[in-house]
């Protein structure tokens, strides 16, 4: 059946919602706002009847109107959401980090997915991108669709009461075919990544029981764990890049708390390597409660729930265009399984590997580097420390004191035609990011993992 198109309507001074909203609204506000192609191109199909159906025209203004109010107001709006939720729903506090509920990190990262909806409600191939991100990391927790419904409902509450009677009938209901579009966009993407993991020789959805088999200090920080299927059946392959999330009972909270991992060896059918960084306490933010249960309590022999891989950062092993890696810290992790990738599948694909720690007693994978470069005449690499001790040798642990600057190794971090793959804290990726666009790389050719708050 044809849709009915209803004409845009124009707000203009007091009949704008986000202008009676600004005004109305008596909201004080701390802190600040901080894959599939196939897949992607059907949920974005501007034509299909999801997009067609889902919102009027009349909606679609007033969402978009009101996307300055969800900017100034958005971290009141989705800490009272968070509240709201775990309380209502407490079965649900084991998917979300609690660590991130504690910093605030959690709220700021929904409350900036939400605001850039609302922002983009008329173009939603802008938020291809974020779709992907997001809906890889709900498949990793199993997010289901019956789940999306009770979101939906304590979010449009938290909206009605942090800004009161400032929200008409009017906005809520525009508001309401909005999320209800936005679930259907994620249903979708997630449930096909379900079925794609039915359908994958030795794929499975929700969590599996592994073994981890063996633990290999690789630096003062960084532990790998090797984990092995406790049933012995045959392991999926995966895209190097990609991750797994990682599940831990806390008797202590008397919930479970799943986190993310990125896989740092090339696929081999028989076991998935994470390696993980014990986070300390810095300032504000306290220490990593899951990487200390990890590294402290978390012995050779011990079983660990885990997630079939996801992830939308991954290598294109279709390709034969160079490689340039740009990590920091344990940033290095989905680079080691591209690094492996590339190099058992050509001998002369160019891979330029650069890295940057505080020093070498934080260097993981050191040794690994040094025989790879040994082997390898493609790869070529730059790594930088901060900090130099007198063991640290120039040209074999280290090539650069300081931080990383491309401008300054150009010979190794312009390739032609390279893409380019960067992970670490979000500043060094962001100022990556930028040098190499100075350089004159196309975006389209830089990509980016984030470590961090997610939206789940």
């Amino acid at each position: 059946m044809a849709s009915k198109v209803i004409r845009s309507q124009t707000f203009t001074g007091s009949n704008n919602p986000a202008r009676l909203l600004l005004r109305s609204a008596n909201v004080r506000v701390s802190g600040t706002l901080a894959a599939n192609s196939n897949i992607n191109r059907k949920l974005f199909n501007t034509s299909s009847k999801l997009q067609a159906e889902a919102l009027s025209e009349q909606q679609k203004a007033i969402v978009k109107s009101t996307a300055p109010v969800l900017q100034e107001h958005g971290v009141a709006i989705t800490s009272v959401f968070y509240k709201r939720l775990l309380s209502n729903h407490p079965t649900l506090r084991n998917i979300f980090n609690t660590a991130h509920q504690e910093t605030g990190a959690q709220p700021a990262a929904l409350a900036h997915a939400v605001w850039a909806y609302a922002n983009n409600i008329d173009n939603l191939g802008a938020l291809e991108t974020a779709v992907s991100r997001i809906g890889n990391k709900h498949a990793s927790l199993d997010i289901q669709p019956d789940q999306y419904p009770i979101v939906g409902e304590e979010l449009l509450t938290s909206i009605k009461q942090v800004l009161g009677e400032a929200v008409t009938e009017e906005v809520i209901d525009a508001w309401k075919a909005a999320y209800g579009q936005l679930a259907d966009i994620f249903i979708n993407f997630e449930q096909d990544l379900y079925r794609q993991a039915e359908n994958t020789t030795g794929g499975w959805n929700g969590w599996r029981t592994f073994t981890v088999a063996k633990k290999v200090q690789e630096s003062d920080e960084i532990i790998s764990f090797y984990l092995e299927p406790a049933d012995k059946d045959p392991l999926p392959g995966f895209k190097s890049g990609q991750y797994v999330s990682v599940r831990v009972f806390l008797p202590e909270l008397g919930i479970y708390q799943p986190r993310q991992y990125s896989l740092s060896d090339v696929p081999d059918g028989k076991h998935f390597r994470i390696s993980v960084k014990k986070e300390s306490a810095r300032g504000q933010i306290p220490a990593g409660r899951i990487s200390n249960v990890l590294h402290e309590d978390v012995p050779e022999g011990a079983q660990l729930d885990v997630s079939m891989p996801r992830g939308d950062f991954f290598l294109d092993i279709d390709a034969e265009t160079p490689v340039v890696l740009i990590s920091a810290g344990v940033g290095i992790t989905p680079m080691l399984s591209i690094l492996g990738t590339v190099i058992g599948q050509s001998t002369t694909r160019p891979v330029s590997f650069i890295h940057a720690v505080r020093s070498g007693h934080v260097h993981a994978m050191r040794d690994y580097l040094s025989r790879v470069m040994g082997k390898n005449p493609q790869v070529q690499k730059a790594v930088f420390y901060e900090q130099i001790d007198e063991s640290d040798r120039k040209g074999v642990d280290y090539d650069f004191e300081g931080r990383i600057e491309l401008d300054k190794i150009k010979d190794i971090a312009l390739l032609h035609n390279a893409q380019y793959y960067l992970c670490g804290p979000i500043p060094f990726m962001q100022l990556q990011q930028k040098a190499l666009e100075a350089l004159g790389v196309p975006k389209e050719r830089i990509h980016s993992e984030v470590f961090g708050s997610g939206v789940a």
